[in-house]
C-alpha cells in the first residue's frame, strides 16, 4: 500500500511539472497570433489577446475597413466610418468619378458632376476623340468634329496611310494613294525587297529584283555561303563554292585540324594528317 501511494504521488508530481509544457504546446505563439488577428485571419485566437492587444486589433480592423471603402471594395462597411471618415470618403469618391469621366477609363456617373466639371469632361472627351481620329487608333466619331478639325484629320489620315504603305505597315489602302504617292510607295517597296534579299531576310521576292539588284543579291548570298562553310555551319552548300574557294577552304580546314592535333585542343582527325605532320606530333610526345 505504501508503494502504491508513493507511486501515485510521483505520477501527480510529474503531471503537474509537464502541465506548463502542454499548455505552451497548445497555445499559439502570442506575437504571431497578434499579427494574424490584426490581418483579420481566421486563425486568430481572440481569447489569447490582452486588452491592449484587443484594442490594437480593433484599430487595425477599423483602418482596414477605411481602406476597403477608399478602394471601392464590397467588403466596405460605411456604417462603421466616423463622420469625418465618411466625409473624406465622399470627397475621394467624387474626385475618382471626375477623374474617370475625364480620362474615359473606369466607371463614370455624369449625373454626379457639377456643371463646371461636366464642361471639362466634355472638352476632354472631344480632345480624346480628335486624337483617336488623327492617329487612327480607337473609335472615331467624325460627326463630333468641327469643319477645320475634320479637314485636319483627313490630311493626317492621308499622310498616315502613305507612310504605312511606304513602310509596309498595316493598315495600308492603296486605293487612297494618288499617282505621286503610288510612285513613292512602289519605289520604297522595291528598295525594301532588294535590301531583304541582299541581307538574306524574310519577305524577299527574287522575281521583283532588277538585274543589278539580282547580281548584288547573288554576290551577298555567295559570300554568306562562304562564311557558313568556313564556320562549319549546317547552311553551308559546298556545291556552290568555286574550285579556288573550295581549295582555300580545304587548306584552312587542314591547318585547323593540324593545330588541334598538335596542341590537343579542338576536334582532331589523325587520318587527315600528312606523314610529316604525324611525325612532328608524335615527336612532341602527343
Amino acid at each position: 500500500m505504501k508503494i502504491s501511494l508513493q507511486r501515485c504521488l510521483w505520477v501527480q508530481v510529474a503531471c503537474l511539472s509537464l502541465w506548463p509544457i502542454l499548455l505552451s504546446a497548445q497555445a499559439p505563439d502570442l506575437a504571431q497570433n497578434l499579427a494574424e488577428c490584426k490581418n483579420g485571419d481566421e486563425t486568430c485566437y481572440g481569447s489569447h489577446l490582452s486588452q491592449a492587444q484587443s484594442d490594437e486589433v480593433a484599430r487595425a480592423d477599423h483602418q482596414r475597413n477605411v481602406s476597403n471603402c477608399r478602394d471601392g471594395f464590397e467588403s466596405c462597411d460605411r456604417s462603421k466610418l466616423s463622420k469625418r471618415e465618411a466625409t473624406a470618403l465622399a470627397v475621394a469618391d467624387h474626385q475618382r468619378n471626375v477623374s474617370n469621366c475625364e480620362s474615359g477609363i473606369g466607371s463614370c456617373d455624369r449625373s454626379k458632376l457639377t456643371n463646371s466639371e461636366a464642361r471639362d469632361v466634355a472638352k476632354a472627351a472631344h480632345r480624346r476623340n480628335l486624337a483617336d481620329c488623327e492617329d487612327a487608333i480607337g473609335p472615331c466619331d467624325y460627326s463630333a468634329l468641327g469643319p477645320n478639325e475634320l479637314r485636319e484629320v483627313k490630311i493626317l489620315r492621308q499622310l498616315l496611310n502613305v507612310s504605312n504603305c511606304r513602310n509596309g505597315i498595316d493598315p495600308c489602302d492603296y486605293s487612297k494613294l494618288n499617282a505621286s504617292e503610288m510612285i513613292q510607295v512602289v519605289t520604297a517597296e522595291r528598295e525594301r525587297n532588294a535590301e531583304n534579299c541582299a541581307k538574306g531576310w524574310d519577305d524577299c521576292d527574287h522575281s521583283k529584283l532588277s538585274p543589278p539588284e539580282a547580281r548584288q543579291t547573288a554576290a551577298a548570298e555567295h559570300q554568306r555561303n562562304i562564311s557558313a562553310c568556313r564556320d562549319g555551319q549546317e547552311t553551308c552548300d559546298y556545291l556552290k563554292l568555286t574550285p579556288l574557294e573550295a581549295k582555300k577552304l580545304a587548306a584552312a580546314e587542314h591547318k585547323r585540324n593540324y593545330s588541334a592535333c598538335l596542341k590537343g585542343y579542338g576536334y582532331c582527325d589523325h587520318s587527315r594528317l600528312t606523314a610529316a605532320e604525324d611525325l612532328s606530333i608524335h615527336g612532341k610526345g602527343h
